[in-house]
């Protein structure tokens, strides 16, 4: 039926009919295009998925504003929340502190897809230092421009792949707010999440020195000789292993 149209029209009104009908497609193509949005950990921002590109889906960097004093994880991830449109369909991304936020989200949002990557979905997947301070809280001992000046140094030591972006990792570490240092750590201690979503897709490391592989529980894919940091190091890799989890 289409041919015999086209084959009916003199050459004006099929040059019209073919712009109209590519112009229908694109605006139908950009009404269905599905949106990621990307939640940075504590020590990093959206440069942390400079190695993601995904070319079926809209991507937006989800940024960091400083806490309230003593303000909990929920509250937080409301707050965040205003960043995200909802009138479409849309998928979240965490990475570290950003996947544990991206879990309170998917309490009260209704995404599509929620994976986090080298995360904790609840407080007793957090490393034992973390679960010690809620009751002794040394953290409060130290401000946040200590916090952030020894920051690089852990990093090296406790993730020494990180070295791979050294440039990258420093400048993101040097780039954060001292308050925002001091009160996200205190909202990762007095997290109180203790159950898990069975929805979450997680993917974790197995040389994740931060948050060990061995404390998380229902991880989906484990990301052979991935550290804390493969978000960054291994970028590539874990673009592909994402697209998989969301076309199905």
């Amino acid at each position: 039926m289409l041919n015999f149209i086209i084959n009916e029209m003199n050459p004006k009104k099929l040059i019209l009919f073919l712009f109209l009908l590519c112009l229908f497609e694109n605006c139908f193509s950009q009404q269905t295009k599905k949106t990621i949005y990307l939640i940075p950990g504590q020590g990093s921002d959206y440069r942390i998925y400079k190695y993601f590109k995904f070319q079926e889906y809209d991507t937006v960097h989800i940024h960091y504003i400083i806490p309230d004093k003593n303000e909990t994880m929920k509250s937080y991830a409301h707050q965040l929340a205003k960043q995200i449109d909802t009138s479409g369909t849309y998928s979240i991304i965490g990475v570290s502190l950003g996947g544990m936020i991206a879990v309170e989200m998917s309490e009260f949002l209704h995404p599509e897809k929620v994976i986090i990557i080298s995360s904790a979905e609840n407080r007793n997947e957090l490393p034992f230092r973390y679960r010690f301070m809620k009751t002794i809280p040394l953290n409060k001992m130290f401000g946040g421009n200590f916090l952030r000046s020894v920051a690089p140094l852990v990093q090296i030591i406790v993730e020494p792949d990180s070295k791979k972006e050294r440039k990258t990792c420093k400048s993101m570490l040097q780039n954060k707010n001292s308050i925002f240092m001091k009160r996200s750590v205190n909202m990762i201690i007095n997290w109180n999440r203790t159950d898990n979503n069975t929805k979450i897709i997680h993917i974790h490391g197995n040389k994740d020195h931060t948050i060990p592989l061995k404390n998380v529980k229902n991880v989906n894919y484990v990301v052979k000789n991935g550290s804390h940091m493969m978000t960054l190091t291994k970028g590539k890799l874990l673009q592909n292993i994402i697209v998989s989890y969301l076309k199905y």
